[in-house]
This record gives C-alpha cells, sequence and structure tokens, in this order.
C-alpha cells in the first residue's frame, strides 16, 4: 500500500499549527451550529485557482464547486450522476445562499482542449471532450467572430464564453429561475488573470469584463 505523500502530511501538520489552532472556536462553532455561506461559487478545478484564496475567505464562508472549465450543464434529469445539479440544487435550497458566481480563468486547459479539439490526452470514453461540448456552440462563435485572431485572443474570448454558458445554463433550472425572479438570489461572473492576479467581473448591462 502506497504510504500518504509526506510533503502533504507536512502541510497537514502546518495548517494544524499555524491555523487551526488560532482559530479553533471558530472551527468548533461550525461543527456546532453548520455551515453558512452567502456564496457559491463554481470555478475550474485547475490547481492554480483556489477561490478561498483569491477571495480570502475562512472556512465556512463560502460553498465552492469545482469542475473542468467551470461549467454548468443546463437543467435536464436523464442520468443517474449530476454532481454540479446536486451542489446548486444544495446550495439554493438547503443552504439558501444568495449569490453564484461563476469564476473563469486565464490558461484554462478545458478550454484550449475545447478550442482545439481534443488536444487533451483523454482515454477511449473521451470524458474531456464529452464534458467540454457543453461549450461547443460558443466556441463556434467565437471563431467565427473571431477569423483572424490568434490562439491566445480566442483562449481568452473563449474563457469568458464559460461565463455566460454556465449563467444561461443556470437560468434553466426552475428553482434558480424562481429565486431568481424573486430576488433572493442573484448570479456574477469573473475572471481571473493567472499571470496578472486581475479578477474581471461581468457587467451584465454591457456585457463586458471590467476589472475591479
Amino acid at each position: 500500500m502506497a504510504h500518504f505523500p509526506e510533503h502533504l502530511a507536512d502541510r497537514f501538520k502546518r495548517f494544524k499549527l499555524r491555523h487551526f489552532a488560532l482559530n479553533q472556536e471558530h472551527y468548533e462553532e461550525l461543527a456546532e451550529y453548520g455551515q453558512q455561506p452567502d456564496t457559491m461559487i463554481v470555478s475550474c478545478c485547475d490547481s492554480r485557482v483556489a477561490p478561498e484564496t483569491i477571495f480570502s475567505a475562512l472556512p465556512g464562508e463560502l460553498f465552492v464547486v469545482r469542475n473542468v472549465a467551470n461549467l454548468v450543464p443546463p437543467y435536464e434529469t436523464s442520468g443517474r450522476y449530476h454532481g454540479v445539479s446536486a451542489a446548486l440544487e444544495f446550495a439554493t435550497l438547503n443552504l439558501r445562499v444568495k449569490h453564484i458566481v461563476i469564476m473563469a480563468h486565464s490558461s484554462c486547459g478545458g478550454v484550449s482542449a475545447c478550442l482545439n479539439h481534443d488536444v487533451a490526452k483523454q482515454t477511449d470514453d473521451h470524458f474531456i471532450s464529452n464534458w467540454m461540448s457543453i461549450l461547443e456552440g460558443h466556441r463556434d462563435d467565437v471563431v467565427a467572430r473571431l477569423p483572424n485572431a490568434d490562439e491566445s485572443e480566442r483562449q481568452a474570448a473563449l474563457e469568458r464564453e464559460t461565463v455566460k454558458a454556465s449563467l444561461k445554463n443556470l437560468r434553466t433550472f426552475p428553482f434558480v429561475e424562481e429565486l431568481e425572479n424573486k430576488g433572493r438570489l442573484f448570479m456574477h461572473g469573473a475572471h481571473f488573470n493567472i499571470e496578472s492576479g486581475t479578477l474581471s467581473v461581468l457587467n451584465t448591462s454591457t456585457d463586458q469584463f471590467i476589472p475591479l
């Protein structure tokens, strides 16, 4: 049996000493009273983009769902496994979050795979390309809109389209639409640039991303 990674064990000990011990009362309250985050964030599972770090969040403050390219699939009830949909249902109906943020990022591997037709290594089951098919129509729109653009420009454009696609798909969920119409749920889009540390947020009036 493989040993637990030593560097992770060392990091846990550091966490226990430097963070947990200093915030033990907070953890005890979370254990006793449960979580009450007011914000759900759908982010990419890319190791370079951690919402809790970017937003300086303490445990219990953010309900985070991470997947390849921060996508929300459209509402549908076929099949058996719906990880994002289940998290969305739990966050809105049980935790009653007030905000949902879709956060994309620069240099996204999932977006690159979609844009370059499955450049990522895959098994015969094509899990990556099947998942990224959620974005196919938006990819085609970007390519048609930017026929003379270089790859980096198209990449950046499609990264932002993941946000718009996910926000659109969010509104196909009946319970999300109902809560938004009642003014009990607000949805937002953002894009994080890894190199510059810039966070741009979607202005729904202009459909443009504006740096904070």
